[in-house]
């Protein structure tokens, strides 16, 4: 059984080098997710793979049935996620091409299905949300990206905002004076509803352009934003190859007595 989950974002709609053993469609409470779980091998560790957009990139961030696709891996197995995003910088160094490893998140989205919490309850519980990633992970994956000599931010605030537009401005800055490091589309509530499932969950960000008014020119170029999914994407899996056996080592050291 595969215990870690990789969530394709933008750029990463299929993962090169997996070995895809079988595809399987999971229903959920919550509907359908973005598409059925992959199950194979990255190396010689077993993965679940899952790309948020849908295989063919169909499904807009607004869109995404972020509940159904953590229900869905959770009902799998799987205790750990990998979240892959394509964000824009705002932070100082925050560059194109840099991978960054958020956190911290601030949640600008609205209207959508943020959490498992029904009407009809008993008890609320409200989980603790001071640090919405996962350490350890996060840990890993700076460990890694130091190991291949990987260009990285250890830290930051990532930015969720609704989308499906990119941001004016105006927005960037109000998003600077708020101390957003990072601006995506689907950080949230894919991060919060992982904690409520108890999932060990982070980010790896690939920085593709600069945000709204921070950039060279007078708006943001979506040819510029697809050369460096091109490269950058590279960079990602080159990680992740790394990064999967150290969570799968982890997991089994945990589950010792």
């Amino acid at each position: 059984m595969a215990e870690l989950a990789i969530i394709g974002g933008t750029g990463l709609a299929t993962l090169k080098n997996l070995e895809i053993k079988n595809r399987r469609v999971v229903r959920t409470p919550y509907g359908e997710p973005s598409g059925p779980l992959l199950h194979g091998e990255l190396g010689n560790t077993e993965v679940l793979f899952l790309p948020r957009h849908g295989r063919g990139h169909t499904i807009p961030p607004h869109r995404v049935n972020y509940r159904a696709n953590l229900w869905a891996l959770r009902e799998s197995g799987v205790r750990s996620v990998i979240a892959v995003a394509a964000v824009g910088g705002i932070g100082d160094g925050m560059a194109p091409g840099r991978l960054a490893f958020p956190d911290q998140i601030i949640d600008y989205t609205w209207s959508r299905e943020h959490t498992y919490v029904d009407l009809e309850l008993e008890q609320v519980n409200h989980v603790d949300f001071t640090h919405p990633y996962s350490e350890s992970m996060r840990r890993m994956m700076i460990d890694g990206a130091r190991e291949l000599k990987l260009d990285a931010a250890e830290q930051g605030t990532y930015g969720a905002t609704q989308g499906p537009r990119l941001e004016t401005a105006a927005e960037i800055r109000r998003m600077q004076r708020d101390g957003c490091d990072l601006v995506g589309m689907t950080g949230m509530p894919e991060a919060a509803l992982a904690r409520e499932l108890d999932l060990n969950y982070a980010c790896c960000a690939l920085i593709v352009n600069w945000a709204a008014g921070l950039g060279s020119g007078e708006s943001v170029s979506m040819d510029e934003i697809e050369a460096s999914l091109v490269t950058g994407m590279v960079k990602v899996r080159q990680l992740l190859e790394v990064v999967i056996p150290l969570i799968k080592h982890a997991q089994s050291d945990a589950q010792e007595p």
